[in-house]
């Protein structure tokens, strides 16, 4: 207990469903997430081994600035919340950093980087041809059929261009986006609140004032859903699924995990963890076109059309463009729009999967910031992550 609280600044018994998602508490719940959220395991085939943390490798010396401030490399990590950085140059890991509180051999909640993961899934199964992603989402759930999200194309959930009633505010403690956390059992149920599964509340979400296809609109419900549909369509599991075709194939050195809901149901969206280590060996294989230690896990089709496709006008118009002017959203993917052809998956609290092309290079940063979304931080983590690219 004493070592506990040495490490973490905090008591283990402090800890709960209730505030897992809170500083300090995060540090510890984030690398721990399935000992508060129920998770089904996403199997590699076989744990093994990983080689010793290579240190400082090939940024040692390397100095960024950010803000106008000039730091050293690891300095940044630190003030920037960071749990767990890798660094991969052509396939091998070149340089990394854990913070003192941070195991890196844990699996890591990666939050919404779990989209860009049920994405690759999704155009698994399109490849495999049982998936058409022209289908409207109430062709695999027929309970869907009469509810906003039934009539949105499976193409649409992918792209977030669904027209939603639903405002993704992660500070909601009594709306929608609330009942929403409380149904897919990341927060818990207050007295007198009627327990709820997550489709049940998928499919109560009202449409929005326009039309589906229309502009970006940020909305998490669209994956979970993509996730059910997923589940629906293959009458599999999802993450046995995604250990088959993804985990596997990849070659991961450990079992990830993904979190469920009462009733088993997966968060595409958002629950996923893995190591950092094993997530850049994911980035590495998209970034070689599919093409993994153990098989492909995404077609070159797939890649092209994440890489190409995408509704640059859709962007302009929603809600993220601000974020990236030139950028684009396909297949649960970032187009960065910079001329480096860079591309990511993003999630809250400080999680990062970022792929530099022209570079040769993938950074994965994990991490437990204490404000969900951060505009400002997340531009200094991009300009980070741009330097350190330049510096390889």
């Amino acid at each position: 207990m004493k070592a506990f609280q040495e490490r973490y600044g905090f008591d283990r018994r402090e800890v709960g469903l209730h505030n897992w998602r809170q500083t300090p508490f995060s540090r510890f719940a984030f690398e721990h997430t399935r000992e508060i959220v129920p998770t089904a395991q996403i199997d590699c085939g076989g744990e093994r081994p990983e080689a010793p943390p290579v240190g400082d490798g090939s940024l040692a010396g390397v100095n960024v600035e950010i803000a106008g401030a000039k730091l050293g490399w690891r300095e940044y990590l630190l003030r920037s919340h960071t749990d767990v950085f890798v660094v991969m140059k052509r396939g091998e890991i070149v340089s990394e950093w854990a913070a003192p509180h941070a195991n890196p051999a844990r699996a890591h909640i990666l939050f919404s980087v779990t989209k860009s993961v049920t994405g690759i899934l999704a155009g698994i199964l399109e490849d495999q041809g049982v998936l058409d992603k022209g289908e409207r989402v109430s062709e695999y759930l027929t309970e869907a059929k009469g509810s906003a999200l039934g009539e949105a194309t499976i193409q649409q959930l992918a792209d977030m261009r669904t027209s939603l009633a639903f405002d993704e505010s992660y500070l909601n403690a009594d709306g929608d986006y609330a009942r929403y956390r409380r149904a897919t059992g990341w927060n818990p149920l207050e007295r007198g609140q009627q327990p709820e599964n997550m489709t049940e509340m998928l499919l109560s979400i009202r449409q929005g004032d326009r039309p589906h296809g229309g502009p970006f609109h940020y909305a998490s419900p669209n994956t979970d859903l993509l996730g059910v549909v997923i589940e629906r369509a293959t009458g599999r599991n999802f993450a046995g699924l995604l250990s088959a075709l993804v985990w596997r194939p990849l070659g991961a050195y450990s079992h990830a995990c993904m979190t469920v809901d009462a009733e088993g149901a997966p968060r595409g969206a958002g629950g996923m963890c893995a190591t950092a280590r094993d997530l850049a060996r994911l980035a590495e294989a998209v970034r070689r076109g599919g093409e993994a230690e153990n098989g492909r896990i995404a077609s070159q089709r797939w890649i092209e059309d994440m890489l190409t496709g995408g509704d640059t006008k859709a962007w302009r118009e929603g809600n993220f463009a601000a974020f990236f002017p030139k950028g684009r959203y396909r297949n649960c993917w970032y187009q960065t729009g910079y001329e480096s052809g860079a591309y990511c998956a993003i999630g809250i609290h400080g999680q990062w999967a970022y792929v530099d092309p022209g570079a040769e290079a993938v950074l994965v940063k994990l991490s437990s910031q204490p404000i969900p979304l951060d505009d400002e931080l997340d531009q200094k983590n991009l300009a980070f992550f741009r330097q350190i690219c330049a510096a390889l």
